[in-house]
Order: structure tokens, then C-alpha cells, then sequence
């Protein structure tokens, strides 16, 4: 490994929302510099301005900072190696592009796309389908390679549009280690001589990604595994160059939940699930939908993200992001492709609920409800409710009934558990509710026992019609607890309007 001081980049470019890929890139290049006592920045990469798309690099920025993974070098964050926005940096380019042609690893190309199309239309005719501007087609076309010197000259003089091309060397290997693929080998003679530098004055993502890493002292390039078929020229780049070369690392894939392909951006709401860390909404004014507004929390959103492709070697599955920075290590990254699986990501949030005091959730649950509740009752709510709710916003609807009397009654229940005896059975535990005091859980639960053994009844002939009376539903958390949070006098209240409610349901069915 590379003695230099560790500096990882995240680079996303600005053509839309950031997709849970993406933050997955920027999460693991996070937990590398914590790991290594390194630095995270970000570099904005909007070369091809054809794709840039209005707000995309503004929320780039918002969502990782909601996932808590923010840079610390950065366009608007500081940082000695700026700008971090390529377009920014356009004049330093072109004299790289330059000093390759001047040092003939690197040539002008003035083919039109019109030259282009016909060339491909006439491979294809020949029964070559994948034509490619390469080092044995080159010499067929128009450029400095095969026009005259003079020609040339007088061409860039005038304006001619061209564009810089690699000259890529014929029939030679180029070997490279990645760190989580091994050595990785490939010939020349499969590679075409990719344009660096654009005809609008843009370098292409090629050069602008290669100058740019090496300016910024950028130690390992930890990216998705879309851009190992760029990894060979890349690494040709630097040798042409004379640069150290950094370490690669190319992540893998995130699979849809049936394995059958790539997760992309448009499988999101149309298979039920985000694949964005928050809302995004077109210029058309389409909305797709995100984590944050779907109520999951940051780190069980980063925790399920560390998962998919990495694993920490032992049981351990929930990760506080600091505990993540002092495990993760790129050598427990996979080579095969990481499935998505949207039940685990939901089993994730409810670890995260479950973990946090009733008081950090009673602070959450008061900004869903609507009327004026006191932070205790919001307490209790929450320490009744959190072991069955995935998101604060089940605590509301799964426990509408702690909020107000219920207005209907399970039906199921009603039709399996409600008796001709039931409603005398109700008055009798009634009476004894009343009697209870102090009215808790605790003398709640000691006389309910009490009463099954005096009738001679099991819990079953007696709990379910409690709880259907109390709260209309027919399951929930402890009913001792329930009372005691409703009180004896809204509890008794509640019984007597439930009993002349399901006797009457009895009475319509």
C-alpha cells in the first residue's frame, strides 16, 4: 500500500439525484479515510455539460449530509485543492491534452460525426458490427496521424473543429492491482482510442478525472465497478503522464432483489422502494421518492448501505458509523454483486427504532402528532409501541387508539371471541377495575389473574374482549399498560361504549 497520506474522492456528476449507489461509493470512501486517518473530498465532475441538470449538485450535497457522511474538502466546504467543480477548472486541461499530442501519445482527430456513421455503416456492411476509432482503423481516418503537417496546422489555425484522441499502443498488456479484484489484465488490441479532449473545449471524463485525481493527491480511487473497463486507459494515462498511479478499487454491482440485473434509478417506486436518499422531483415535476421522507433514519439507511457488498467478517450486523469506520476494511469487500433486499433495509430501521430511548423517539413521534400531548405520555406511547413499528409514523396509525377512543371494532374479533356471556363477563372485570388502586400495570395485571382464577377461565376467554373494548383493535402491546396510560376513568368509559358498540355489530350482522 501506498506510504503517502491516504485521500479519497467521491465524484459524482451532477445529471440527476444521487442514487443509493452512489452514496454507497461516497460511504465506503468515507469509512477508508476515517479507517486511515485520511481525508474524504468531493469533486463535482460536470465535464458533459449536455447532461447537467439543474439542483442535482445541491442535492448531492444535502443527502450526504442527512446520511452524515460529508466531505471535508469540497465545492462550498473549503479545501487547498480547489476548485472541486470540473467545469470550474476548464483552462487546466487543455495543456495536458497538448503535451500528450506534442509527445505523440496523443493526435488530432477532425472526423465529423457524419465521417463517423459512415465509417460505422460500412464496418457493418463488411460484417464488422463494433467498429471501433482504434490503432488499426486510425490510419483510414482524418486526422494528425494521416494528414500532412501543414495541413494540420492550417486546419487548427482556422478553427477546425477536432478532438483529442488517445493513441493507444498496439497488442500491449496493461497490468494493474485492485484491491478487490486482484490483478486485472488487459491488451491494447481490445481498446479504442478514447477521446480526451472535446471539440466544445471540455476534457472528457478520462482526462479531467486522471489530472484531477493527481492534483489533488488523490491516494485511492474507490469507484463503482461500471468504470473498471476504464481502469486500463486510465492507468495508461498516468504512465504517459509519468505520474505515480493511485490504488484502484472498483466496488460491486447493486443488484435488483431477484438478482436480475443492475438497481437503477428508474426500479425505485415501481418495484416499492426508494432508491434515492431523499426525494427528488423532476423539472416535469415527477416525484421519487427517498429515504428520509419515507421515515427511515440516517444511520439504519448507511448501516443496511455498509452491508450491501461488505461484510464485517463476523454476526455483528448493526453499526453505529463510528463503530463502521473502525471495522471496515476493503479486503472484506466482495467481487460479486450485492442484491438488494428491501425487507432487511425495513429490518434495519426497526433495529435503529428499537435502540433508542423512549425519549430521544417521544422527541421524534411530537413532531408526527397533531394534538397537544405532554412529553410523558409521549414517553409512554413510544415504550409501548416501539417493539411493533418500523417508523415513527407507525406508532400514529398502529396506535391510533392512544390517541383517541376507537370508532370501529375488529371485525374478525368480535366474530370469533364475542359470546353470549361476553357482555356480563366485561361488567364483572369492569367492577373490579373499578376497585383497583393504584390504578398501574402492575395491580392491573394481579387482579386480572385474579379474576380468570375466581371464574375458573383461561386469558384467551377474557384479554381478547378487553383489548377489542379498549382499542377496537385485535392485537397491541400489554393491555396493563394501555389502562394504565388511558386511566381508570377513560378505560371504564371506553368498555361501556364498546360493549353497546359490539353488541350492536352482533345484533346488525
Amino acid at each position: 500500500m501506498s506510504t503517502q497520506p491516504v485521500r479519497v474522492r467521491f465524484a459524482p456528476s451532477p445529471t440527476g439525484p444521487l442514487h443509493m449507489g452512489g452514496v454507497r461509493t461516497a460511504l465506503y470512501n468515507y469509512l477508508f479515510a476515517k479507517k486511515n486517518n485520511g481525508t474524504f473530498l468531493i469533486r463535482i465532475e460536470d465535464t458533459d455539460q449536455t447532461r447537467f441538470v439543474p439542483g442535482a449538485q445541491e442535492y448531492i450535497m444535502d443527502a450526504l449530509k442527512w446520511c452524515g457522511i460529508m466531505p471535508t474538502e469540497g465545492p462550498g466546504l473549503g479545501g487547498n485543492y480547489g476548485p472541486y467543480v470540473q467545469s470550474e477548472r476548464k483552462n487546466l486541461y487543455r495543456p495536458y491534452a497538448e503535451q500528450l499530442v506534442a509527445e505523440d501519445k496523443a493526435y488530432y482527430a477532425f472526423d465529423t460525426a457524419e465521417d463517423l456513421d459512415r465509417m460505422r455503416d460500412q464496418a457493418k456492411q463488411m460484417g464488422m458490427p463494433n467498429w471501433q476509432y482504434n490503432s488499426v482503423t486510425r490510419m483510414s481516418m482524418k486526422n494528425s496521424l494521416t494528414l500532412p503537417q501543414d495541413q494540420v496546422s492550417e486546419m487548427l489555425a482556422n478553427g477546425a473543429p477536432y478532438v483529442i484522441r488517445m493513441k493507444m499502443p498496439r497488442n500491449h498488456d496493461v497490468r494493474f492491482e485492485d484491491l478487490i479484484r486482484g490483478w486485472v489484465v488487459v491488451n491494447t488490441n481490445n481498446l479504442d482510442d478514447k477521446v480526451l479532449f472535446k471539440s466544445d473545449g471540455m476534457p472528457t471524463y478520462h482526462l479531467a478525472n486522471i489530472v484531477d485525481d493527481h492534483l489533488m493527491e488523490i491516494s485511492h480511487v474507490i469507484r463503482g465497478e461500471e468504470w473498471l473497463p476504464s481502469a486500463p486507459l486510465h492507468v495508461l494515462l498516468y504512465q504517459a503522464f509519468g505520474w505515480d498511479i493511485p490504488q484502484f478499487a472498483h466496488l460491486p454491482l447493486l443488484l435488483r432483489p431477484d438478482g436480475n440485473g443492475k438497481l437503477s434509478k428508474r426500479d425505485g417506486d415501481r418495484l416499492g422502494f426508494p432508491v434515492f436518499p431523499t426525494n427528488w422531483t423532476t423539472s416535469e415535476g415527477e416525484l421519487y421518492s427517498g429515504y428520509r421522507e419515507k421515515g427511515y433514519f440516517p444511520g439504519a439507511f448507511i448501516n443496511m448501505l455498509a452491508f450491501l457488498g461488505w461484510n464485517p467478517g463476523t454476526t455483528q450486523e448493526i453499526f453505529s458509523l463510528e463503530e463502521l469506520s473502525e471495522v471496515f476494511t476493503l479486503d472484506r469487500v466482495s467481487k460479486a454483486g450485492a442484491k438488494f433486499d428491501p425487507d432487511k433495509t425495513r429490518w434495519f430501521q426497526q433495529q435503529y427504532l428499537r435502540s433508542k430511548s423512549d425519549e430521544e423517539l417521544a422527541q421524534l413521534l411530537k413532531l408526527e402528532v397533531e394534538q397537544p400531548m405532554s412529553d410523558e405520555q409521549l414517553k409512554d406511547i413510544c415504550h409501548m409501541m416501539k417493539e411493533r413499528a418500523t417508523f415513527i409514523g407507525d406508532m400514529v396509525t398502529e396506535g391510533a387508539y392512544l390517541f383517541a377512543r376507537p370508532t370501529s371494532y375488529d371485525e374478525s374479533t368480535v366474530q370469533k371471541k364475542w359470546k353470549e356471556d361476553s357482555t356480563v363477563l366485561m361488567n364483572e372485570w369492569m367492577n373490579i377495575m373499578e376497585g383497583i388502586k393504584p390504578f398501574n400495570s402492575e395491580n392491573i395485571d394481579v387482579a386480572f389473574k385474579a379474576f380468570l382464577e375466581s371464574k375458573g377461565i383461561g386469558v384467551g376467554a377474557v384479554l381478547p374482549l378487553f383489548r377489542l373494548l379498549l382499542t377496537g383493535t385485535g392485537t397491541g402491546p400489554s393491555m396493563f399498560e394501555i389502562s394504565q396510560y388511558l386511566g381508570k376513568e377513560e378505560s371504564l368509559q371506553r368498555m361501556q361504549l364498546g360493549i353497546e358498540a359490539v353488541n350492536q355489530l352482533k345484533i346488525n350482522a
